[in-house]
């Protein structure tokens, strides 16, 4: 992808970091950025060498959800006729839904660095991130009920997951925009740092989760989601699964021998 493409892919080391870069529209994806965004997070997901991702947003925003900027709001990226609810049922799921589609089978830490405005889409975007790191000068809202509309592409399930119902129905019923450091006491981030800082502090935590064992860090993210949303018999099982699988990789004899020599482990994620 080059530079003037809306969404770049880098990688350094193990880290990719997917860049949102339309910083004139405030990141407002359109249907382009939206096939180089999945198409980013597949690439992520089936390199070997990649083990931590991280998305932000290039200029003063992270992103502002879908581009309403043409005539019709957001038709170009939500398609069809509103009037014809039949012939376009599918047209989230077509568009802006296939990032959290994709996401869903992503098993890597996936970290957002919320840069600037993360509003309505944009806000559900930075919600499908398994942690979030705010610069200081990140804000937040879920505008969708000013605009007479919901969230579209997965924000009513993420974001109560992350602060619970109340506090999410009240984000969601009122659409007000909060600072980084209301998202802080709410845990809807797990750290906010000056703006010139935030990329680095989110690289060197990607860096360090990415020098731990590749396959129990993904098992870890896949046991955490799915004994979630399945009962505590279930879950166990997941458990007992998973430490099979965990146990027959060479970084399963690397941790104890390191420990046992008194040095840092040498993991090398199998």
């Amino acid at each position: 992808m080059s530079d003037d493409a809306p969404v770049i892919y880098d990688v350094q080391g193990h880290v990719a970091t997917i860049t949102l870069n339309r910083p004139e529209k405030l990141n407002a994806f359109s249907n382009e950025m939206l096939d180089l965004w999945q198409q980013s997070i597949t690439r992520a997901s089936q390199d070997q060498g990649v083990r931590a991702v991280i998305v932000t947003g290039a200029g003063r925003g992270f992103c502002s959800g879908a581009d309403v900027s043409r005539e019709r709001a957001g038709a170009d990226v939500l398609g069809g006729d509103p009037n014809a609810p039949a012939a376009n049922r599918n047209s989230l799921r077509n568009s802006v839904q296939r990032v959290p589609r994709a996401l869903f089978n992503m098993e890597k830490p996936y970290i957002a660095a919320v840069n600037g405005a993360a509003v309505g889409a944009g806000m559900d975007m930075a919600s499908m991130a398994d942690l979030r790191f705010a610069s200081d000068r990140a804000k937040f809202g879920m505008a969708y009920v000013r605009m007479a509309l919901i969230p579209g592409d997965g924000g009513a399930y993420y974001l109560p997951r992350i602060v619970g119902m109340s506090k999410a129905l009240e984000l969601m019923w009122t659409g007000r925009i909060f600072n980084a450091e209301e998202a802080l006491q709410m845990g809807y981030v797990t750290r906010v740092t000056p703006a010139e800082e935030l990329m680095d502090q989110t690289l060197e935590f990607a860096n360090e989760i990415s020098r731990m064992p590749a396959v129990s860090v993904q098992l870890i993210k896949r046991l955490a989601y799915r004994s979630a949303v399945t009962g505590l018999h279930e879950a166990l099982e997941m458990a007992d699964h998973a430490m099979v699988i965990a146990r027959s990789t060479e970084d399963a004899k690397e941790g104890p021998r390191a420990f046992a020599e008194k040095r840092e482990p040498n993991f090398q994620g199998f």
